[in-house]
């Protein structure tokens, strides 16, 4: 990884979730991945780092990613951060209907994206990566060798296709299409702790991860239970 940029991962929540914190160490303008559960922790992370934050980047609509109600709990989320620091929300467009009715935020306070759009952290490129089947509007990360892959792919495992607007098919041509191609030795970032390590690479995934392990789609929805 390159001197230039500032890679923070997060553990925060009950639920193991990772918030991540990418940005330019030049320029000092950081994003926030997926803001929830303590923003509180998070702004004083970037504040002891002296980064400023720039905007939020969204993998996905899960309350316990962006924050809402889940199982009786009220998560705190991007709605109180931009209370504390009022910036930018970039996620798919497929996302933005979701978010803005777990939220009630405002369309002023999104900017809802295609895939394959790059953004830039300072003099940083970001590139977006769409990759549909856990929600519609799935979004991955790429940053300098470094995928953050949000609920798509876990190390070991991939993200669920049995909640509402989950799709199978959609998450296996996610992964054929658009993350197995990438170099392998691309380090891998995942949403969740539910591994013994904290990284992983795609090489590594593309050798263990029986969901990456697949020839056809029927082989990919057999691993899956379908």
């Amino acid at each position: 990884m390159s001197d230039s940029i500032y890679l923070r991962q997060l553990e925060i929540g009950p639920m193991a979730n990772y918030v991540y914190l990418i940005g330019d160490r030049e320029t000092r303008e950081c994003m926030v991945v997926d803001p929830a559960w303590d923003i509180d922790a998070i702004l004083e992370t970037l504040d002891a780092d002296d980064m400023k934050l720039t905007g939020a980047l969204i993998t996905h609509y899960h309350p316990d990613h962006i924050g809402g109600h889940l199982f009786g709990q009220d998560i705190p989320g991007v709605t109180d951060l931009l209370e504390k620091r009022p910036v930018k929300v970039f996620m798919h467009k497929e996302e933005a209907p979701y978010v803005k009715k777990t939220l009630g935020l405002e369309s002023s306070d999104f900017v809802p994206v295609d895939g394959e759009t790059t953004v830039d952290i300072g003099k940083l490129p970001v590139r977006m990566i769409h990759t549909p089947g856990h929600t519609p509007g799935s979004m991955c990360f790429m940053v300098d060798g470094n995928l953050v892959s949000g609920d798509t792919l876990f190390i070991g495992a991939c993200g669920r296709v049995d909640l509402p607007g989950s799709n199978p098919e959609d998450l296996y041509h996610s992964l054929d299409t658009k993350l197995k191609k990438l170099p392998s030795d691309t380090v891998l970032y995942p949403g969740h702790n539910y591994a013994a390590d904290r990284t992983s690479t795609i090489g590594r995934e593309l050798e263990t991860n029986p969901y990456m392990r697949f020839d056809s789609v029927e082989q990919f929805l057999g691993v899956m239970g379908f």
